[in-house]
């Protein structure tokens, strides 16, 4: 279904034409004085100086030409040359039914599906996740399942840091702990155990105590330099320990994830590029690209229109290793052989904007990404707490995940209890799904590349612009269309009529905005755009619920049309709420 914007702007454009005037003056948009009119255009001013003509003449000539409008129940030319519009009631109850018997609710489906793959949350094995992990998972969650409602096929990558330095220094940390073990005898020609000589709790604390330990030992950092080579060229016991830090990491990660309701449809890593590189490079060296700078190897990627200066892109360091961007070209060429891309959308801290910058630059001046790929490069700003400064525990560390995510769910939890109308197990799982819904809006609500204040108490608040008060919105909603049926009435064949009353046009003017919102949180890469929308719409909601007695309607005409525009209402809310990664219950 076209956007009621486009439509009204197709007959505008007519009206414009037909009046003697050039139709691109028909630019159409939602009126910032709701009072005066729902939509306007402003089109009769910019024309006045190409007509020599008062903008209010030409704005009435247009007028004259929309009387018999499809979409218009009144329009106005108001000095100094507005056009003020107001849509036709049975309009928008015909356009909201065609929304309510499509599957998409009226979203048009691209005609031609890109392949997108977006890289996101990329945690290193043998670590925690903590909460500087959370905003890519959520906001690449998001990004994914926006792309999808558009029709789009996507692949979600995690991309994890599983590959370099980190693994030496746990090998060599493990052997010094456990030198007994099979995999540091090279004579050794049997199976290794199938069970991991470690677990997840006791491969989070060697790392940092490996690394610790590095920067005060140089001995004890040349051997895990060594045992970090050994591993990158085949080390046979070496591997075997690298894929046991690896299972149960990922065993770990995924288990954190579904928390989140994130799901990764590629589980690759840097390890999996490892194999393009040593190619890659000779090839950048054969074709003239790259060259030696103080015995390392450089890639130039400035441009003449670039205003700021542009490091070169470094290839491999003077000592023979590879870097993060190696790493990045070396993925593109496996994502590009694997899946062929129309389009690859990264996700990570926007302070590595150069970096990407490099990559994408190197990639395409080199070939390794078609000139039609488009790179994108979505960075995001801090989480900070209360202080202002990047969220930490109370004790002034890092917090995991898992922490934050059990905080928030208890808060919840307190809440509910206090108004205790469910039982304790149901309880429990309503307190997970808003607590998941407090922590993805509250940084959902936000712009992506802003920083953004994690407040607990404000999240969790049931009033305001917070995750709770969509759903309790949303589950108030359910329980009218449960109390509807349970008198015995039925969904079957409910139509939205007229609008009855302001609050009413209201929130049928809300709710059409459905695919105009969709459309451009997809363009614009802006989950924030579905969180705007949906408070709006739960506002809408909330002043026609206090306004109007829905199920004490003694017309049951007006009564089934209320009913039908709930179910919509709801349908909306629930397909934005998806696309932002959590859902509703039942009850609350």
């Amino acid at each position: 279904m076209k956007q009621i914007i486009e439509l009204i702007a197709m007959e505008l454009e007519e009206a414009f034409e037909k009046a003697g005037y050039d139709r691109s003056l028909a630019r159409v948009t939602l009126s910032n004085r709701p009072d005066l009119c729902e939509y306007q255009c402003n089109g009769a001013m910019a024309g006045a100086k190409t007509y020599r003509k008062a903008p209010i003449m030409i704005a009435e000539d247009v007028v004259g030409n929309l009387k018999d409008s499809a979409y218009l129940a009144e329009v106005e030319a108001v000095k100094p040359g507005f056009i003020n519009m107001k849509l036709d009631d049975k309009f928008v109850a015909d356009y909201l039914n065609q929304m309510g018997a499509d599957e998409n609710l009226g979203l048009t489906q691209i005609e031609k599906p890109e392949m997108i793959v977006i890289d996101y949350g990329g945690p290193n094995v043998a670590k925690p996740l903590h909460v500087g992990h959370l905003r890519s998972a959520i906001i690449g969650e998001s990004v994914k399942r926006i792309c999808r409602k558009m029709g789009h096929k996507v692949l979600g990558d995690i991309h994890l840091g599983d590959w370099g330095y980190q693994m030496g220094l746990i090998i060599t940390e493990l052997k010094k702990r456990k030198p007994e073990l099979p995999y540091f005898d090279d004579a050794y020609q049997g199976e290794y155990p199938e069970e991991a000589p470690f677990t997840i709790s006791e491969l989070e604390e060697i790392y940092p105590a490996a690394s610790a330990y590095a920067k005060e030992h140089e001995d004890y950092r040349e051997e895990a330099l060594h045992a970090t080579y050994l591993l990158q060229n085949g080390h046979r016991g070496y591997t075997a320990v690298w894929n046991h830090i690896v299972k149960v990491s990922v065993a770990d990660i995924k288990k954190n994830y579904r928390r989140l309701n994130v799901e990764f449809d590629l589980w690759k890593g840097e390890s999996d590029a490892q194999k393009y590189i040593p190619d890659m490079i000779e090839q950048f060296k054969k074709d003239g690209y790259a060259y030696l700078d103080e015995g390392a190897l450089v890639i130039d990627v400035k441009e003449e229109t670039d205003t700021k200066e542009i490091p070169p892109c470094l290839i491999q360091k003077s000592d023979g290793a590879s870097l993060y961007g190696t790493t990045d070209l070396a993925t593109l060429i496996q994502r590009e052989e694997d899946y062929q891309p129309d389009r690859i959308i990264y996700l990570a801290d926007k302070r590595q904007e150069m970096h990407f910058t490099q990559v994408f630059r190197a990639a395409k001046k080199t070939g390794i990404v078609p000139e039609g790929t488009m790179l994108k490069f979505l960075g995001f700003g801090t989480m900070n707490g209360k202080d202002g400064k990047p969220f930490k525990t109370r004790e002034g560390g890092v917090m995991r995940l898992e922490s934050l995510i059990a905080e928030i769910n208890e808060e919840m939890y307190k809440k509910i209890a206090d108004n205790r109308t469910v039982e304790e197990e149901e309880a429990e799982s309503t307190s997970q799904m808003i607590g998941l819904a407090a922590v993805k809006y509250g940084d959902l609500s936000n712009q992506a590349a802003k920083d953004y204040i994690f407040d607990v108490d404000r999240f969790t608040s049931f009033e305001g612009n917070t995750g709770p008060y969509i759903l309790y919105t949303i589950v108030r909603i359910k329980s009218i269309l449960n109390k509807y049926q349970e008198k015995g009435d039925t969904f079957k064949g409910l139509k939205v009529g007229r609008a009855h009353g302001d609050s009413e046009k209201a929130l049928m003017l809300e709710a059409c905005k459905y695919n105009g919102v969709m459309e451009a949180a997809f363009a614009e890469t802006a989950p924030h755009k579905i969180c705007a929308y949906i408070y709006d719409l739960a506002n809408a909601f909330n002043r026609f619920y206090h306004e109007t007695k829905i199920l004490a309607e003694e017309d049951k005409e007006k009564q089934k049309s209320y009913i039908a525009l709930l179910m919509i209402t709801k349908e909306v809310q629930e397909s934005c709420i998806d696309a932002l990664g959590f859902e509703a219950p039942e009850r609350m």
